[in-house]
């Protein structure tokens, strides 16, 4: 596909032929973007070193030789690869922060960003949260980035998977937060002992077995032990709802992503009062539940 390339020179051209090239193989975006010019403005940057608020006065500049062909090779990969784009980058952005990733681990693409951003506001008093558990952290992204946004609280990583923890640690020394922030392998809350928090975010493997494997190829790419919550994508949910309670202080709250499985947990708990969050910048099935609620319901919850 290279030749098909020829007389592109500029930043924008090879924008404009990586979002056609896109389009016209078929590729999925959901994992950071949601378009094709999204999608190849994110390759072409990173494959020139040069970062997504690049100005815009920039975009008519020329590529070298060397640079076209770098920038052409990462957009066909991406096509015959149906890698997504930070994995082929090896870097993505949360809550306006850069983390390193690789196939280790999901992309991340949360909504809860925004409520970190917020410093869990209104929902908590951002100055009391002391303690905050990234449960099935991955990358680490949710609760590094909750570090930086409260800079007075103590944070615990924690997943199943060493592969995962790995790029964790990679990203706690990245963001030079390792003072305030532990790496931990846990099996949900196996690990964490009589550990306990003001904030518990989590954002668990959920999908569904038959949905997962429906998907489109870039989300095969990604760690299936990440994505797949048991046949009905509730096994993960109900586990975490059962023990939740145990780690979170008297005013602590549960902020649990249960993605397109959240009609299932309705359904299978339709007397539980769920709050789901509505978020400005878009994205759903994120529940929040207090400590008192968790108690209030836990027979429910057991019985499940």
């Amino acid at each position: 596909m290279a030749e098909q390339a020829d007389g592109l020179m500029t930043i924008q051209d090879y924008v404009r032929w990586g979002a056609s090239r896109f389009n016209s193989a078929g590729v999925f975006f959901g994992h950071g973007t949601d378009n094709a010019l999204d999608e190849a403005a994110q390759l072409v940057l990173a494959a020139l070193s040069l970062q997504p608020d690049l100005p815009a006065s920039f975009r008519d500049c020329r590529l070298t030789s060397a640079e076209r062909t770098l920038v052409t090779d990462l957009i066909e990969r991406r096509v015959s690869e149906r890698l997504p784009a930070a994995y082929l980058t090896g870097r993505a952005w949360f809550a306006g922060m850069e983390f390193d990733i690789d196939e280790r681990v999901l992309v991340p693409r949360s909504p809860i960003a925004e409520l970190i951003e917020a410093g869990f506001e209104p929902w908590i008093d951002a100055e009391r949260v002391d303690r905050i558990l990234d449960l099935c952290t991955g990358s680490g992204c949710i609760g590094i980035a909750a570090a930086v946004y409260l800079p007075h609280a103590e944070v615990d990583l924690a997943d199943i998977s060493q592969a995962a923890l790995a790029v964790a640690r990679r990203n706690v020394e990245k963001h030079q937060v390792a003072d305030r922030v532990r790496v931990l392998e846990s099996d949900l809350f196996n690990g964490l002992a009589e550990e306990r928090y003001d904030v518990i975010c989590c954002n668990p493997p959920y999908v569904p077995r038959a949905e997962l494997d429906g998907l489109p190829p870039e989300y095969q790419r990604e760690p299936r032990l990440a994505l797949l919550g048991g046949e009905d994508g509730l096994t993960l949910l109900l586990r975490i709802l059962r023990e939740a309670g145990r780690h979170l202080t008297d005013k602590g709250i549960l902020v649990l992503e249960a993605g397109s499985a959240a009609p299932g947990l309705e359904q299978r708990l339709p007397r539980v009062p769920w709050t789901w969050i509505e978020f400005e910048r878009g994205g759903d099935g994120v529940l929040l539940l207090s400590r008192a609620q968790i108690n209030q319901y836990q027979r429910e919850f057991e019985e499940a």
